[in-house]
């Protein structure tokens, strides 16, 4: 299962700076557009905000410190500045799943954001499911700006 998930947050971390890297006009990036409230910029953002904590910090004591209102209120982040953001987290995330025993993945996610109880392993589908739903709707986003 560790590798499957190494391998999968790779391929969808790549994939989120594939996206942004298509967008023709770097500024489009941040637009948003009648009931589209988030750009892909500010997705990018959230997106690694949330694996920096969930993974970064809470499974490999990164240190990381979120700033979640930041993820939807910083603008016009120049695309090179969010492709490093991006590769960072990929290897921050690469780092701490192969640090993972299979022991580790079916232990209860002690930093839980929800109501339920579940494992590690649970938690990091969850994560996985969550990175792919913001990329799909980047790249729609990034189809309906005419990029």
């Amino acid at each position: 299962m560790r590798q499957s998930l190494v391998k999968l947050f790779n391929r969808d971390l790549n994939k989120l700076k594939e996206e942004l890297q298509l967008y023709k006009n770097e500024s489009n990036l941040w637009k948003v557009e009648k009931a589209i409230t988030n750009s892909a910029g500010n997705l990018a953002l959230h997106l690694v905000g949330n694996l920096n904590t969930y993974i970064g910090a809470n499974l490999g004591n990164s240190g990381y410190i979120r700033q979640r209102d930041l993820e939807f209120s910083n603008k016009n982040v120049p695309l090179s500045d969010l492709i490093s953001l991006i590769e960072d987290c990929r290897f921050t995330v690469e780092k701490v799943l192969e640090s993972l025993s299979n022991q580790d993945l079916k232990k209860e996610y002690h930093q839980n954001p929800f109501k339920d109880t579940m494992t590690t392993e649970y938690f990091l589908l969850h994560l996985l499911a969550h990175l792919s739903y913001h990329l799909g709707q980047i790249n729609y986003h990034r189809r309906l700006v005419v990029s």
